[in-house]
């Protein structure tokens, strides 16, 4: 955990306390490429040592575990089949290979970088063929066209329009295993968090989690992002 993490744990920290509710650790680990050993009791650790203890934690357990996203994927999995059957998220199948063109043609011609949603105009008999070859396949969130506004407990009054500016995105990827995205929305449910503090990098994603919430019929919570830490 770095100064800037251990900042905005005690924010939360602080937050939980005053408002008599639950400050709670979630190791969010669906990025297997960022796991390193050693990295959960080195957290705990930083945390005991800034006198942050979590009210519920892998380590303490808690109603509402596991507290491990690694442990949680049939959650994922079952929210990711319920948006597939209400027509909200589909299957995409394009290679790597072909993202990867769609990456570079984004920089050469400097524009926003998104995906193009060839996949959402699949018709079912292509898919169940494309199911049947074994193909590997993405779940994409289908972003509802139009502005999203919430208000921001920092910031305030927030607008950004996700389909405007991006393409579908990933919720599940390739190997089961669900984007930040997505597993931070289920759990942030599931969980029963009533605000989400964290620092103003994910100012930009917010409008992406509360399409999410309300795709799978739920309340997001209320959002306060933090300023970063600079060293001026």
């Amino acid at each position: 955990m770095h100064l800037g993490g251990l900042r905005t744990a005690f924010f939360n920290y602080l937050f939980a306390r005053k408002n008599k509710g639950q400050f709670i650790l979630r190791i969010e680990d669906t990025d297997r490429k960022r796991i390193k050993p050693g990295s959960i009791e080195n957290l705990n650790a930083m945390l005991e040592w800034a006198g942050l203890i979590p009210d519920e934690s892998p380590k303490k357990g808690g109603q509402f575990g596991p507290y491990i996203q690694s442990e949680r994927l049939d959650k994922y999995q079952e929210k990711a089949e319920y948006l597939l059957k209400t027509g909200a998220a589909y299957r995409c199948f394009c290679s790597e290979t072909r993202l990867d063109i769609l990456r570079k043609e984004a920089l050469r011609t400097r524009e926003i970088h998104g995906y193009d949603n060839k996949c959402r105009h699949l018709d079912p008999d292509e898919i169940e063929q494309l199911l049947k070859e074994g193909k590997s396949y993405t779940v994409r969130f289908k972003i509802p066209e139009g502005p999203v506004s919430y208000n921001d407990v920092v910031f305030g009054s927030q607008t950004y329009d996700v389909s405007a500016n991006e393409g579908d995105f990933i919720i599940i990827k390739s190997d089961g295993f669900p984007t930040y995205h997505f597993a931070s929305v289920v759990d942030d449910h599931l969980m029963e968090i009533s605000h989400v503090l964290r620092g103003t990098e994910w100012l930009i994603s917010t409008p992406k989690h509360i399409l999410l919430h309300q795709a799978l019929d739920w309340h997001p919570p209320k959002f306060a992002h933090l300023p970063l830490l600079t060293n001026r």
